[in-house]
Formats: C-alpha cells, structure tokens, sequence
C-alpha cells in the first residue's frame, strides 16, 4: 500500500469506516431482497429455456396447436428437459440466439441442476455474480486514486446503485458482465503498475470471461485501448508505454484467440445474429435519446419513476447529471493524467460508438441501459471522488449532496423491491397488471397465437407464472387453421374470452367470425372477445 494510500486511511474517520461498512452490507441485502416479486418477464423467460435446453421452435410447434390447456403447464419449459446436456444449451444459442455468448447459460444450466428452476433460485444466480463487483471496485478505486475513502465510497454507490441492483435481482448475464468490466480494468492498471506474466494472464483471463459474457464487453476493450494509445502519444517514457502496448495487445489477442469458437458461431449465423438485434436500429427522434441518455446514467444513483413524460422525472434527474458532470471535471482538474485520462476514455468512448450510429444512421441501441454497462463503473468513481474531496474539507453543503444522493439510491431500491413490474421488465411491463385483470374473472380462457413480431412465447410463458390454475390459455397455430378456429363456439360457452396480443391475421379471423375486440386497459396488449352485436 502506498503513502498516499495510508494517509487517507489515518485521516478517514471511524465512524465514517462504519457506515460504510453498514451500507453495503445495505446493498447486498437489498439484491437478495423480495427476489421472487417481480414479474419474471421475457427475456429471463428465454433464460431458463435456453439454460434448460430447450429452443424457441420446439416449444412453439408444441404449443401453438390449437388445444385448450391449463396456463401453468407452459411452465415445465422453464425446468429442464429430460435427457438434455449441455450441448443442448449451447445449440439453443446458437441455432436461435448467437448475439448471446454461452458461459452464463451453461453456468445457468449447473445451477439448476442444483437448486432448481423457480424465481428465487433463478434470480440468486445473478444476485451472487454481481457481489465480486464490490471487492473489485476497491480495488480499482485504490489504483486510480490512491484513497482508501475514495474506494469505499465507490464500493457504497455500486452497492447501492439501483441499477445495479435491479440487475443483480434479473436473471441475465449483466452482473456478470459489471463484475468482469471492474475485475479487468483494475487488473489492466495493476499489470500496467506491476507487469508481470501473472498479471497479464490474469488480465487475459478477465477479458476471456467478458468476452463469454455479452459481445459488448468489446467496448470495454475498446476505450482501454484507446487509453494506452493517448498515453503513448502524450507520455514522456515511451519506451515504457510501447512495452506496456505491446503486453496489452497480446493479452487482447490471447483472450480473442480462446473466443474464437464463439466468434465462428456468430460468423457462420451472422444472419440469425442480425435478425434477432434489428430492433435497435428502429429510427428514434433526438428528444427521445436524449431522455433515455438522461433516464440511464441517473440510473446508477436515482431511480423514481414520475412517468416517461413528467417533468418532474427530469429535474430530479438533471440534478444528478448536472453532479456527474461535475465529478468528471473535478477528476479531469485535480487527478493526474494517468486517472483523469482513464476514466474519461472508459466513461465516454463505450457510450459514443453506440451513439453516434444513432445519431447519423438512425437507431436506439445507445437508449438500452445495459448496453452502457462499460460507461457506469467509471461514473461512479468520478461521483465518489468528488464527495470525498467534498467531505474531507467538511463543506456542510457536500455532506447534505451526500447524504441525499445515498438517500435517493436506498429510496429507489426499496421503492422498486416492492413493486411487480419496473422500466427494465420491457416488453412485459404491464403482464402484472394482465395478469390481475385476467385472474379478477372466473375461469376464463386466454386466446393468442405466436403474434406479428414471435414474442408472444415468451410473454405467454412470463404470464403464467403469476394466472390462476383455473385459467385456461388456446394458442393458435400458424398459419391460423379456420376450421378450427371457431369464434362463435367459444362465445357460446358464456365464460370470459381474453385475446393476448393477436397478430393481424388472427384479428382479421375474428372479424370475420362475427367477434370483435375490446381493449383492456393494458395498451394494445390485452382485448376482451365479444360478439358484434354485444355492447361493449
């Protein structure tokens, strides 16, 4: 440890040690808290189908076969399938969803071969990668600062961050991901401190799993990169800095080297790669990207939802760029290059190679908030060095910022623990409220087909873990049979008829059948099925 480092830790005071201490014990709390309570929605669905080995197609060609059965009996693709491996797992992937790299489905597999396949057990998976973040994150705040209340105080905004911990409580790789982000910037700075074979390996061995985990831990590479070249250019010992380039580029190529069975995966079903990530170059309004530029970096520190068009969304939330803002400039003037220079390169280069195509081709992949999970880690420590500085020359009004800064984070999380649905739940946003409209009638029957987009699988699978066992689902194949698609029998029967998202083919059929559609409240998601000549 170094002098600077043991000054900080003597003048740290101790009561400010044990709060800390206290509030990330907080964090880990809140990410293992009320795990089951959230609708467990499409994505996670897809999930554990591919962790069970399971594909999409199959499921749908038995499913969508025009046969009344009970909505919890879809649930038995959510465990897994009998006399499957992993080589199913991987398959599943590969043939359906190449953009998705296998080492968190596999280990996704081995857990529930060990603890099963219900919500809790699905969403502790995640809960538990997330928390070598925390060491991580000391670790990294120690080697670009040289304080020990620096990095704690890193440690307590990750550990309370609502985003992180909205993401640790969902069962996907983005945890894994934030860990593997933090573990190879802290291990790229120590091996550029203390090269040694060691380091570099461990390094290597850092981005080997970040590759595995999501495609855009390469934007994580990318910034890194771009901080060893400025480097070269603007330092005095080069010689130094071209051997460090050189090390950086053979760990980057040892690590692609090991991924190479994944990258042939996405080459030789580029297609199938494309298809299943076009949604994101769907053409967004400026306006639009700004508020979710705004909604995604506020994230990380507060997250109270007044509603996507409120004002008051945004205010609150300017306040916390306007601090973000701040913290950056404060690194930028009172850190040395070394610091300054990284976390500028990690925070703004992840973020603009996905913006900039939006702004000049069209597209909103720089609106997805896990797509920035490069940028936040560097945003915390910028906001947590600030504070420090703040705090250590006892200005009461940075110690009030702080205080309502940790406040916000515990409020959203808690907020957010005790509700059903949040902004991240996406495509299956309004299922719980579905689900209750569904569930307050007696017996009724949920029609749907696999819809105009083929997410209706997933959505219909997401529905049945919160319907009654006396809801009956009759999915409809496709292309519709209108034989056996008999509308008026249905109607016939006198019990309440649900049509769930029903592709255009599927409406005009019951159009023509003499049915027509109510909305329910849910937009566009929910129709209530009654005959023409019925009032609404």
């Amino acid at each position: 440890m170094s002098n600077s480092v043991v000054r900080h830790f003597q003048l740290t005071p101790r009561w400010l040690r044990l709060l800390i201490v206290v509030l990330v014990v907080l964090g880990v709390f809140l990410r293992f808290f009320n795990l089951d309570y959230k609708i467990y929605w499409h994505d996670e669905v897809y999930t554990s189908i591919r962790a069970a080995g399971f594909t999409r197609q199959e499921i749908d060609n038995k499913i969508f076969q025009n046969q009344i059965f009970p909505a919890p009996e879809l649930q038995k693709y959510q465990r897994l399938k009998p006399g499957s491996t992993i080589e199913d797992t991987i398959n599943s992937l590969k043939i359906e969803d190449p953009q998705h790299p296998p080492l968190y489905f596999v280990i996704a597999r081995f857990w529930m071969q060990m603890f099963g396949s219900s919500l809790t057990a699905s969403r502790i998976l995640p809960a538990l990668f997330g928390l070598p973040a925390l060491p991580l994150m000391y670790a990294l705040g120690l080697e670009l600062f040289a304080s020990q209340t620096a990095a704690l105080l890193a440690v307590v905004l990750l550990a309370l961050s609502p985003f992180d911990i909205l993401f640790a409580q969902t069962a996907r790789q983005y945890s894994l991901l934030t860990t593997a982000v933090i573990g190879s910037n802290f291990l790229l700075l120590k091996a550029l401190r203390s090269p040694s074979w060691q380091n570099w390996g461990l390094y290597t061995l850092a981005n080997t799993v970040g590759w595995y985990t999501h495609p855009f831990f390469g934007l994580t590479v990318i910034a890194q990169a771009a901080y060893l070249l400025i480097e070269q250019v603007l330092g005095n010992r080069r010689r130094v800095h071209a051997q460090s380039l050189k090390y950086f580029t053979l760990a980057i190529a040892a690590s692609l080297i090991l991924y190479i069975p994944w990258l042939v995966v996405i080459t030789t079903n580029y297609q199938r790669f494309s298809n299943t990530t076009n949604w994101t170059s769907t053409t967004v309004d400026f306006v639009y990207l700004i508020k979710f530029w705004i909604l995604s970096f506020t994230a990380l520190f507060l997250d109270l939802d007044f509603g996507f068009d409120s004002i008051w969304t945004y205010l609150l939330r300017l306040l916390v760029i306007s601090l973000i803002f701040l913290a950056i400039y404060t690194v930028c003037r009172e850190t040395n290059r070394r610091t300054w220079l990284f976390i500028l390169t990690t925070t703004f280069l992840p973020f603009l190679m996905l913006a900039l195509p939006d702004l000049i081709l069209g597209g909103k992949r720089s609106t997805v908030s896990r797509y920035l999970i490069s940028c936040y880690p560097s945003v915390q420590l910028a906001v947590a060095y600030l504070l420090t500085n703040k705090i250590f020359h006892k200005q009461l009004f940075w110690q009030i910022v702080t205080l309502l800064l940790i406040t916000g984070s515990i409020a959203s999380s808690t907020v957010s623990a005790f509700s059903d649905t949040w902004w991240n739940k996406d495509l299956s946003y309004f299922n719980p409220k579905i689900i209750r409209q569904i569930n307050a009638n007696s017996s009724p029957l949920v029609m749907s087909d696999i819809g105009d987009d083929f997410t209706n699988t997933g959505d219909l699978i997401s529905l049945s873990y919160g319907l009654h066992k006396d809801v009956k689902l009759i999915l409809l194949s496709s292309p519709l049979q209108l034989e056996l698609v008999n509308i008026e029998s249905l109607l016939l029967k006198n019990y309440p008829i649900f049509v769930f998202r029903p592709s255009q083919e599927l409406v005009e059929v019951i159009q023509q059948q003499q049915g027509k559609l109510v909305p329910i409240s849910a937009p566009g998601r929910l129709w209530k099925l009654k005959s023409q000549n019925s009032p609404d």
